[in-house]
């Protein structure tokens, strides 16, 4: 019989941090892509009427895009440096922590990691929200490292 009084709650997804190599850290509000996906090529076999042969593919990782209010110049600075020519790819590592903020219960890592877009803040004088910057990587591969 199982032993019901164990509970395995599933991780919260709303505290995390996001590290850069050789930038400052930053507090991000919203990360999302972290996917990856397996193209499937499909065979008709001559003769083979009843189905077609389904085989694994390529897997290919999305890009990753991460929201922050504005409060420095850090990500600005580093897509700039990238579109005028002086390209820098940095790893990035992304971890999901328990509640109180003490332990790490997920991590993932991004391999050369390197802005694509940058979009700024939504500016209106009728509203009272914080400008936020959203900041779009591609990488060169997605991994859970815990």
């Amino acid at each position: 019989m199982a032993d019901t009084r164990a509970r395995h709650d599933p991780i919260g997804a709303f505290r995390f941090t996001v590290t850069f190599e050789d930038l400052p850290p930053g507090g991000f509000s919203d990360c999302t892509g972290l996917t990856l996906e397996t193209e499937v090529l499909e065979y008709a076999e001559g003769g083979l009427n009843t189905h077609t042969w389904r085989f694994a593919g390529r897997t290919k990782q999305v890009n990753v895009s991460l929201k922050r209010g504005l409060v420095n110049r850090v990500l600005w600075d580093w897509h700039q440096s990238n579109a005028n020519g002086d390209f820098r790819a940095r790893n990035c590592t992304i971890r999901v922590q328990d509640p109180s903020g003490s332990a790490d219960l997920l991590e993932f890592s991004l391999a050369d990691a390197f802005p694509v877009k940058w979009l700024g803040p939504e500016l209106s004088a009728g509203g009272n929200t914080l400008a936020i910057e959203t900041l779009e990587l591609a990488h060169q591969g997605l991994k859970r490292t815990r």
